[in-house]
Order: structure tokens, then sequence, then C-alpha cells
């Protein structure tokens, strides 16, 4: 076996409340190619080469020369998981070119721990709706590799429909965190723990009607409208022309709507409450499957 081809599904993340622990894959793709090479001419971008170096430290194999092309549908810097869809089909691609030394727990875990966060490399690996216990996502972050995350994941019905707003604006995560403070109320928190169980229960049950109402924030939205000012008003216009709900997909700057109907007419009004902000809309399903191995010869 010398060459791997893996499809990777795009994800929105934290869904409003659910903030570095809620995601849910969709059916935009990265296609990442890896193919054995006898040449060491090869240089691959940081992000590759960061995503190799992990895999064959903790596999423990001895590393190999590799050609890596990229096929990429999902924008970048948008916050629709674009890095993490590389990094885990490089690492994916790796494992089964080194014979599957790595089940997909530890992969998720890798790709996850390169990330800084889980909620992007969560849905990414497994599909679907994914919810990551909060103290695997602490122990990524400060750097506890040892950690053994607990992951709950849920099947989306084809029924709800994701309308992403996708601008031309790029966001670079780290400056998305940079605006966060420090602390928030007890108050505020209090409402994001409702919420979110709120919206991981509706999922769970796939009774989407209770979504409504339960995807406002006090984590990141309010302070990262500094970045995305068009926020408010695109999440306003999209609930006013029939959506579930609305907020920022991840760090930004696209914004995702989630419904069961109307789909085009709540595209249309989020484009138009974007004002003058060059954008496109996205219409897609979530994706069940996860990251899958499409060919190998």
């Amino acid at each position: 076996m010398d060459q791997i081809t893996v499809r990777v599904p795009a994800s929105t993340s934290n869904l409003g409340p659910g903030f570095d622990c809620l995601g849910v894959a969709l059916r935009i793709y990265n296609t990442v190619r890896v193919a054995r090479s006898a040449s060491r001419q090869y240089f691959h971008p940081p992000i590759v080469c960061e995503a190799a170096d992990r895999f064959f430290k903790e596999a423990r194999r001895r590393g190999f020369s590799f050609s890596c092309s990229i096929v990429e549908q999902i924008p970048r810097s948008r916050g629709l998981g674009s890095s993490a869809t590389i990094r885990l089909g490089i690492l994916l691609a790796l494992n089964r070119l080194s014979g599957n030394p790595l089940d997909q727990l530890k992969i998720f875990q890798l790709c996850a721990e390169l990330e800084g966060h889980s909620d992007n490399a969560a849905p990414a690996t497994f599909g679907g709706f994914t919810v990551v216990q909060s103290s695997a996502t602490v122990s990524v972050a400060q750097g506890k590799r040892n950690a053994r995350p607990t992951i709950q994941r849920f099947a989306v019905s084809p029924r709800l429909h994701f309308i992403l707003l996708v601008p031309v604006l790029e966001i670079q995560t780290f400056r998305a965190r940079n605006v966060l403070p420090s602390k928030i109320s007890h108050s505020a928190a209090v409402e994001n723990c409702g919420n979110a169980c709120a919206l991981t229960a509706a999922f769970a049950s796939q009774d989407y009607k209770k979504l409504r109402g339960v995807f406002a924030d006090h984590l990141h939205q309010p302070f990262r409208v500094r970045l995305v000012p068009f926020l408010p008003g695109v999440v306003a216009a999209a609930e006013k022309a029939g959506a579930l709900g609305a907020f920022l997909s991840g760090s930004g700057s696209t914004l995702c709507a989630i419904t069961l109907q109307d789909r085009n007419r709540i595209g249309a009004a989020m484009k138009r409450a974007a004002g003058s902000m060059s954008s496109r809309v996205i219409i897609t399903r979530a994706d069940n499957r996860g990251a899958r191995v499409l060919t190998s010869h």
C-alpha cells in the first residue's frame, strides 16, 4: 500500500453556547492524498509537518518520505474547521500507510492536541453532532496528553439544514481567542450551561423544534462582535426569516443558521443583513460518517 486518499468533512462548532465542546460535521469536504516516496525533496507546509512528526512519534514508527496534495473545498480561516481537516487527513493517511498502529480515538486526540481544542476535531473524526467532555478540552489546552476524552456522538437527521453565510473576511483563531475576557459572571455561565444542555438534548432526541431559543451565548459571541460587526444583525435576520437559531461558526467569520424549512429565504435574509460585506451562502446538511479513507493502493 503506497497511496491513501482521505476525505474529511468541514464542521461548525460552538453552536452558540457550547464553547469548545459542541460541533457538527457538514457535507463540505477537503480531500487529502498522501503517497510514499523515495525522494526526500518534498517541502511540506508547517501544518503537514507538525501532524506527521506527531504521528510518527506517537505511533513509534520510523518516519518515511511522502508526497502530499490537498484539494480544498472548505474556506480557510472562516470557522469551518479547515485546519482540522488537513491535520486529520494527514494523520489518518499516515496511520493507514503504517499499518494502522493507532485507533480512531487516538487519532482524534492527536488532531485535537494539534488544534489546541476539540470542537472541530471531534465531528470531523466521528461525524454527526458531537459533545466533547469539558475536562478533555481543558486537558488538551493544558497539554495533558494522557487524558482520555469522553465523546458523545449523535446522528443528525437530513431534515435539518445548515445555512452558512461565508464572508470574504478571514479571521485567525488566535485573534478571535485574544478578544475573550478571562472572567464572566456567574449568571452568564449558568445561562450558557442551560442553553448548551437544552441544545444537546434536542440533537440527541432529534426533536429539533426545541432548538428554538437555545443558541444564546455569553462566553464568546458578545466579545467577537468587534471582529464580526454584522453578527447580531445576521442572527436576528435569520431567526426572523424562520430559522430555529443562528450563531457564529467557530471563531468566525462564517455565520450558521439551522432550520427545518425555508432555507432559501433564510439564506437570502442573512445575506441582506450582512450589508456591504461581500459574502456567499452555502446550504448543506450534516455529515454522519466523518473522515473516510476513499482509496488505498
